[in-house]
Order: structure tokens, then sequence, then C-alpha cells
């Protein structure tokens, strides 16, 4: 496949494009990440989405590092690590959930700031790092697709992540573009924004339960 200095980057084409499938339909199964970049999208525009989109890429890549390092197989070993992180991950979605809410009051409606930047990045982030599944998934599903024979199995490790994690970002910036350009056309009819909102607030509070109830299997 690719290699440089005679290390292999990747491993052959057919597990690659197999990856490469199996990544994508990964990718585009809607989950808490791509709920919350809908939800940035649908309230603050494609700006949003997309500061949204980049925040999520950004965590992904912190949990791609952190299975190329061996961090992750913490989260695989102890119970108690284990169960801070998705307690922790499920309280955050959880206060999304109910900040969705509150903003859809019509008291808030006109008060309720816009999130700068900076601060809509690091939530999204904070979204995919706090979920320790994510981080258990990269351990677990990256390594299959490594060539056994490889003279460095970490660098196939790290390209294959980067590979998933880029083509996760550029699925949610898509999506991001589509929540916003449906919910400008929207705008004007009021009870379908309040919808749209009372939907991402419940979708996000299931995901809490989910998280908090989630396993390490």
């Amino acid at each position: 496949m690719l290699e440089v200095a005679g290390v292999e980057l990747l491993p052959p084409l057919a597990t690659f494009l197999a990856f490469a499938l199996a990544g994508l339909a990964l990718n585009i199964v809607p989950g808490a990440d791509m709920t919350f970049v809908i939800a940035s999208a649908a309230r603050g525009g494609r700006r949003d989405g997309l500061i949204a989109s980049l925040g999520i890429g950004a965590g992904a890549l912190v949990h791609v590092f952190a299975a190329v390092v061996g961090l992750s197989a913490l989260l695989a070993a102890s119970q108690t690590a284990f169960t801070i992180i998705k307690w922790v991950g499920a309280a955050y979605l959880l206060y999304i959930a109910i900040s969705l809410l509150r903003a859809g009051k019509p008291a808030d409606e006109k008060t309720t700031p816009r999130l700068s930047g900076s601060r809509l990045f690091r939530a999204a982030a904070l979204v995919n790092l706090l979920n320790p599944k994510v981080a258990l998934f990269f351990l677990a599903f990256l390594p299959q697709f490594v060539d056994p024979s490889a003279s460095v199995p970490a660098v196939q490790i790290l390209c294959l992540g980067l590979w998933f994690d880029f083509v996760g970002t550029v699925v949610n910036i898509i999506v991001a573009v589509v929540a916003a350009r449906t919910a400008e056309q929207l705008r004007h009819v009021s009870w379908i924004g309040r919808a749209a909102r009372y939907v991402a607030a419940t979708a996000m509070g299931g995901l809490a339960l989910k998280l908090a109830f989630a396993d390490r299997r």
C-alpha cells in the first residue's frame, strides 16, 4: 500500500477499502455527535453547524491518539474509570438537553446569547470526549484492519484513525449545511423551531440515559 521510509502507513488496498466502507457506514449513523451538530446548525445557522462539526472532529482526534498510545486501554481495564467518565458524559448531555429546552421558552428567545465560536467548539469537543464508548470503539475497531505484518502497527492505527475522523467530520459538515438550510427555510414557521428544539432536547436526553446505563461491552 502506502509507505514512507519503509513504514507502511496503510494496510493492503482490499483491507483499507473494507475499513473505509465500514467507517462510512458507522459515521452516517446518528448519535450524540450528529445530534449536537444538527441542533447547533438549526439554532445558529451554518456557522454554528460547521464549528460544532470541527469540535466533534477535534474530540475524536484525541480519542485516536489515545488509542495509539494505549491510554484507551485504561477504560477497557478499569470499571471505575469507565463509570466516572460515563456519568460525567451523561450529565453533560443532559445539561445540553436542558439548555435547549430553556432556550425554547418565549422569554428567553431574545435574551439567550449566541455561543461564541470558541465556546461552541469546546462544547462540541466535550460531547465527543466525555463518551467513553468512543474511546473503546477506536481501541476495538481500528486494530482489526491493521496489517499483522506491519513493521510499526501504531502508525497504521494512527492513519486509519485520522481517515475515520476526517470522513466523520465531512459527514457532519454536510449534515450541518443541510440542517442549517432547512432551518432557515422553515424559520418563519415558529412552531417548527420550537418542535425542533424539543426533538433535539429529547434526543440528547435519551442519549444521556443510554450512555448512563451503557456497559463496556
